[in-house]
């Protein structure tokens, strides 16, 4: 950051500081929809490929000997599992429906969605089987694994109404003015 005398900032440094995040962003311009598409796959595969090690293997470990064995020490500490979980479990079923979407209508579609499924059935798993019972109802790890699609759902049901909406009320006034616009030529 540059001052001037009076140690004030220089502005034309704010707006450069600023300006550099726009050449990251994505301009139809330069980049094309399918490489903007392939970076979004690469990057939310990490992410769930995170997301998933981190579900399958809890931090801390789990418990190797006692009447505790194979549970998550981190368990024991429930909200922060309950949180722990509960962000994990978004973040990984946000990534299948990131990769769902974007894989749509591509070769082998239907083997992608049998394999992300699996993905899913084997979190859960690896999620149930780590976890002590008493220390977490799964119904809201069933809750945060369906938001994304939930989300997605009531968007494209909103999206469809407001539409059809707006389009009956436009239609409506072209008819109105239609009527007046002939109203006047008649007079």
């Amino acid at each position: 950051m540059e001052f001037d005398a009076k140690g004030i900032l220089k502005k034309n440094n704010t707006k450069r500081s600023a300006g550099w995040f726009k050449k990251f962003q994505y301009d139809e311009v330069r980049d094309s929809p399918s490489d903007a598409r392939n970076v979004l796959l690469v990057v939310v595969a990490l992410i769930a490929a995170v997301t998933f090690q981190a579900g399958v293997n809890p931090p801390g470990g789990v418990w190797q000997e006692g009447d505790r064995v194979g549970r998550a020490i981190y368990a024991s500490q429930k909200r922060a599992f309950y949180v722990f979980l509960i962000s994990n479990t978004l973040a990984l079923s946000t990534c299948i429906l990131v990769i769902t979407s974007l894989t749509y209508r591509f070769p082998f579609h239907l083997e992608i969605w049998a394999a992300t499924a699996s993905i899913m059935i084997t979190y859960a798993s690896a999620v149930f089987a780590v976890t002590p019972n008493e220390s977490v109802r799964f119904r809201y790890l069933l809750i945060a694994a369906s938001v994304p699609f939930v989300m997605r759902c009531f968007g494209y049901f909103f999206k469809k109404y407001c539409m059809s909406e707006n389009e009956s009320q436009i239609g409506g006034q072209e008819e109105v003015e239609k009527r007046d616009g002939q109203a006047g030529q008649q007079v």
